[in-house]
């Protein structure tokens, strides 16, 4: 059987120690083995810092530009054979796997044309010159430098192409080095990916590691110039932010965690309108895209008590024509398996919780006894359910994410006052969706929702025919989300890279300080 090799200090190790067996979730076939231990992570560290950060800070933005258009094309190239690993080991389908294949190359290519934009710049001015003195010859400028350590990126299951290149793209066009660790039950396609970058030759030695196995001690000993950003539950976050790196040594963390993203229905929307089409649609995509398996699904769905049987009913009668199964089977199936066995069991149990102060709406309890060509009692397959609130303020709805293809339908009275309070009980979140016609409406809800989220969709007739939806992450608008989400931010254009930069301000002559920045 295949073992995952780490590639750090500018080669493919191997580990040792205890060993994971990545499976596929539709037939539970072994397919690769990683060693959890044996790595030297302080020397990976240390390597990356002084190889890959020298050389990528000796590039001028649109020469890392470049790369990232490379890395782009390398993916492009290696597409259909990500894709096939995506459905072996992700349980994806074909078009799940192209989501996550094609929003990597994208995100990347996005980044290299902001970075093409900025030139021969080494550094990035923050504002304009401030005057500090009598004259303006004594000014001030607030500029923006690469780190001097290291990117490490703890990513997701979920998505491990998308996941990989959203940071990397970000950490290299700063001109930091990365040190990606992908989840490890989903590891086969982020080693590919990294595998075919490292074969192009694009990136400096160095600029590039890939940790398969565990990471349990790698917070610690990060330092002052390291980033670590991380994708995951909200219990791991806190062991990280506890960790020594972060506590003692001030390594800058970002955290993108749990989100119970909202879907809001207005008063004014009729089942039969182009605007509530686009709700059902956007729903249920996100309900089943990934087999719920997204950071921005939408879990808690309000809808105006009035209305709320015709929608439900619309919603039910879409899930009814999704086939579930193996994706192998063919472009028919549109769900496939939940990732692992332990996901499976989170989300089983999410269900049961929900169940206790919640009305069965779809799906029952999330069982599923035979699959589109799959073995019963093989394979980590569930049913996409949808449970009814009995009161829309209980909590568990708010506080309970199953991390599945499983939301809440919630009634309301319709008044923007009671919706926003009711998304407000979820804590903060990566993405609310709004779904009115009625301007007044949209803005008593994004003025209520806007603290509690990173992003706001506003989904209405006059864009219902260009969306994409609200679970679609676009590398020009920022993610991430306060509260439960995290209290993190990535992407959205330059912001992201900002990550990866220490802004300072500096004083003096105003001449030498515009030389500072020109091209």
């Amino acid at each position: 059987m295949k073992r995952l090799q780490s590639y750090v200090c500018g080669g493919w190790h191997l580990g040792d120690g205890e060993v994971a067996t990545l499976v596929n979730p539709s037939t539970e076939e072994p397919l690769a083995e990683v060693a959890l231990a044996g790595i030297d992570l302080a020397a990976t560290l240390a390597f990356s810092a002084e190889h890959g950060g020298s050389a990528l800070r000796q590039c001028k933005f649109a020469e890392r530009a470049e790369m990232l258009a490379e890395l782009a094309k390398v993916i492009h190239s290696g597409r259909e054979e990500l894709i096939e690993l995506a459905i072996t080991n992700g349980g994806n389908t074909r078009s799940d796997a192209k989501f996550d294949i094609d929003g990597a190359s994208f995100t990347l290519a996005h980044y290299a044309e902001l970075g093409a934009k900025l030139g021969s710049r080494t550094v990035l001015a923050d504002g304009e010159a401030i005057q500090i003195g009598r004259t303006a010859r004594f000014s001030a400028q607030h500029m923006f430098s690469p780190r001097r350590g290291v990117a490490v990126h703890i990513n997701a299951f979920n998505f491990p192409a998308w996941g990989l290149a959203e940071k990397a793209a970000c950490a290299l066009l700063a001109g930091m080095p990365v040190l990606c660790k992908p989840a490890t039950a989903t590891a086969l396609v982020a080693h590919r990916l990294v595998e075919l970058f490292i074969e192009s030759g694009v990136l400096p030695n160095g600029a590039l590691s890939l940790l398969c196995g565990s990471a349990r001690s790698l917070p610690g000993l990060l330092r002052g110039q390291d980033v670590l950003a991380f994708t995951g539950s909200s219990v791991t976050a806190a062991i990280l932010r506890a960790s020594d790196g972060v506590v003692h040594h001030s390594a800058h963390l970002n955290v993108e965690a749990d989100s119970l993203n909202a879907a809001v229905l207005g008063p004014d929307v009729s089942p039969d309108s182009e605007t509530g089409r686009l709700f059902v649609a956007d729903v249920v995509r996100d309900i089943s895209q990934k087999t719920g398996q997204k950071c921005t699904a939408i879990r808690r769905v309000f809808i105006p008590a009035n209305h709320v049987d015709a929608f439900a009913e619309a919603i039910s009668e879409r899930l009814d024509g999704l086939v579930i199964g193996n994706p192998n089977t063919g472009s028919h199936v549109r769900m496939g398996p939940l990732a692992t066995q332990q996901q499976l069991d989170n989300v089983l149990s999410g269900i049961a919780r929900l169940a206790a102060d919640t009305d069965e709406l779809y799906g029952g309890r999330g069982e599923l006894e035979d699959p589109e060509g799959g073995q019963p009692g093989v394979g980590f397959f569930v049913s996409p359910v949808v449970r009814m609130a009995r009161d829309p303020a209980t909590p568990v709805i708010h506080r309970e994410e199953v991390f599945g293809p499983v939301a809440t339908v919630c009634p309301y009275d319709g008044k923007a006052e009671t919706a926003s309070d009711l998304v407000a009980l979820g804590a903060g979140g990566l993405v609310a969706s709004i779904y009115s016609d009625d301007r007044a409406f949209f803005k008593a809800m994004v003025s209520e929702l806007a603290p509690h989220h990173g992003r706001l969709y506003l989904g209405s007739e006059k864009i219902a025919a260009q969306s994409s939806g609200p679970g679609t992450v676009l590398p020009s608008l920022l993610h991430g989300g306060p509260g439960r989400a995290g209290g993190g931010e990535e992407l959205g254009g330059l912001r992201g890279v900002r990550l990866y930069q220490q802004r300072t301000a500096i004083q003096g002559d105003k001449s030498i300080l515009a030389s500072l920045l020109k091209d």
